[in-house]
């Protein structure tokens, strides 16, 4: 397979299990957490809810980096994912920027590629026994 397409499919695999565990993780969240459900419809939440969300994301980015670099072995499918995904999300949390605090937004949008990076440095042992990550 070529390698621009193998960074395609990583790419688009590292959405799918991010936005995967993050489903997940919020359905976990919302039924195990007192009052997240009652506060989510108008994203009132919090410190312990907004912590959560946050811990949310940083798990989301690291499974989504390693699933994208380990799939089809190459860490520069999860620069690009990462790229992206931060490219992805600076509007959403500009859509959103008066329902939470400012170190939340930046807490979120600046771990995002730190994480994915992180989740592709857990492929190296994997990527080793195979034609190698680059």
């Amino acid at each position: 397979m070529p390698k621009s397409l193998k960074i395609v499919l990583g790419v688009l695999l590292g959405f799918v299990v991010w936005f995967g565990v993050a489903t997940v993780g919020n359905l976990l969240i919302r039924h195990t957490m007192a009052g997240y459900a009652e506060a989510e419809p108008a994203m009132r939440f919090t410190l312990p809810m907004l912590l959560a969300r946050l811990t949310l994301g940083g798990v989301s980015s690291v499974a989504a980096g390693f699933v994208c670099a380990a799939a089809v072995r190459l860490a520069t499918a999860a620069k690009f994912f990462a790229s992206l995904l931060v490219l992805f999300f600076i509007p959403v949390h500009y859509s959103l920027w008066a329902k939470f605090p400012f170190w939340y937004h930046a807490v979120f949008l600046v771990s995002i590629a730190p994480l994915i990076l992180l989740g592709t440095a857990l492929t190296r042992p994997i990527a080793s026994q195979g034609d190698g990550a680059t």
